[in-house]
């Protein structure tokens, strides 16, 4: 029995925030029905391709159903109310003056539908200036601090990136829309009443703010406009070994012992302070460290080295390609990876969730549905 079986939900997304809440949703049983412009969402173009597919599209629609709806004309309009009147939720992420000109703003919904879930997603808030409607991962990523200090100890005229990946703050807002919508379908289904959320992907950004701004927070330390002022101050890196990368995070004295207990206690050691890292982490001692380690670990293979430092405390970590994370034994064991097979990209793995339910798990049963695809079954 999965979760949320029994439940209807209308997806009217087009971005990557929106169709990834439908996405964790239907892949706990809910009815999820795709509402996509003539032509198909705009997400179906998003490379990379498989087969001619867009990934992203496959990745983020598994299990959903899909039916064509043209909102100017008045007939696909009425069908999107029918639609609605048996729905429990609906979610979209367009813009308010969007919403607004298809008659979907969150009074209007409320007014018609009352025992509906209305979950919008934009990156400010619905609250938002015009200039502020419209914005990219990017935007995001930087507005809610995350690409200020991405890469680390950047200089001040590196360009920024987007964080841990294109769409990585879309996700985030996703897994917090699911959350916000789940809770307020148990809520209806106790009063019978529905709800109106307001996400605004910025402010998920925040939420997940570092520990750097908690200390700033609590006064412990003072802001800056530098780049290099997020930075841990130790000797973080990659390093290169014989099969790849592995990446090595040292704050404490407790790190510096198990390194060197590691490294089988080397002589060079003996000029540095035991809690060098804590109290004494100049430059130049960061740079002697990293040069010291890296000839060391260039014969070594990643996992086992990591295995073995782990055993010790130290938080060295193999950096995984793709076919790691695949092929990794714990992410088999715990069955993150399920395979789906279908016409769009024939037989492939799909990355599920990070926890595991023991009644209601989570199933992928269908890829991504092509455009219109039940536009007979769902009959709007």
């Amino acid at each position: 029995m999965t979760a949320l079986k029994g439940l209807t939900i209308v997806e009217l997304c087009e971005r990557v925030a929106g169709e990834y809440t439908g996405k964790l949703l239907a892949d706990f049983g809910a009815e999820v029905i795709k509402v996509e412009r003539p032509g198909g969402s705009p997400t179906r173009r998003y490379g990379p391709h498989m087969n001619g597919e867009s990934t992203v599209f496959a990745y983020c629609n598994t299990n959903k159903k899909s039916v064509v709806l043209d909102l100017a004309n008045a007939r696909d309009r009425s069908a999107l109310d029918r639609l609605l009147a048996r729905a429990d939720a609906l979610l979209d992420d367009h813009t308010p003056d969007w919403c607004t000109a298809h008659n979907l703003a969150p009074a209007a919904v409320r007014q018609a539908f009352p025992r509906l879930v209305h979950c919008a997603i934009t990156p400010f808030g619905q609250d938002a200036p015009p200039d502020r409607h419209v914005a990219h991962p990017i935007n995001i990523a930087n507005a809610g601090g995350w690409a200020w200090h991405s890469p680390s100890e950047a200089a001040p005229d590196d360009i920024p990136l987007a964080g841990a990946g294109r769409f990585m703050q879309a996700y985030e807002s996703g897994i917090d829309a699911a959350l916000a919508t789940a809770a307020s379908l148990y809520r209806q289904r106790r009063t019978g009443e529905g709800q109106f959320i307001d996400l605004a992907e910025v402010e998920v950004q925040l939420s997940r703010a570092d520990v750097v701004l908690g200390r700033v927070l609590a006064g412990d330390d003072e802001p800056s406009q530098s780049r290099r002022r997020y930075d841990m101050g130790g000797p973080a890196s990659s390093f290169a070994c014989a099969d790849g990368f592995v990446y090595l995070f040292m704050t404490t004295r407790v790190h510096w012992r198990a390194l060197l207990a590691l490294m089988d206690q080397p002589a060079w050691a003996a000029a540095f302070p035991e809690d060098w890292l804590e109290f004494h982490c100049t430059p130049d001692r960061v740079a002697e460290l990293r040069e010291r380690f890296r000839p060391w670990v260039a014969s070594k293979y990643k996992s086992l080295i990591s295995e073995q430092a782990q055993k010790l405390g130290l938080p060295l970590v193999p950096v995984g390609t793709p076919s790691d994370l695949l092929g990794n034994p714990q992410y088999r064991h715990r069955g993150f990876f399920q395979r789906l097979a279908g016409p769009a990209l024939g037989a492939a793995d799909y990355p599920t969730v990070g926890y595991r339910m023991s009644a209601s798990p989570v199933r992928l049963e269908r890829e991504a549905p092509g455009i219109g695809q039940d536009q007979t079954d769902v009959q709007p």
